[in-house]
């Protein structure tokens, strides 16, 4: 194998992106894939142990995206 291989065959965590890219109001989540904005920023610059934290963390981010109501009965509170 050629030194230049080495490059190509790289051991990282891949993204957790689903493309449906929609910041949550509230939570300030993505709801596709449940990074905040500056995870989705910083991922390319994250080292492997850092994007394992962030993985780590995103089953239990799940509960914080709540359903809005939208449309004219949630204005009349209705």
């Amino acid at each position: 194998m050629k030194d230049t291989d080495a490059i190509w065959k790289r051991d990282e965590i891949e993204s957790p992106c689903v493309k449906i890219c929609v910041i949550h109001p509230e939570s300030r989540l993505c709801t596709g894939c449940l990074r905040n904005i500056d995870e989705i920023g910083s991922w390319s610059r994250m080292s492997a142990s850092e994007r394992r934290v962030v993985m780590e963390q995103l089953t239990s981010r799940k509960s914080k995206l709540v359903k809005r109501r939208g449309g004219r009965a949630a204005r009349l509170g209705g």
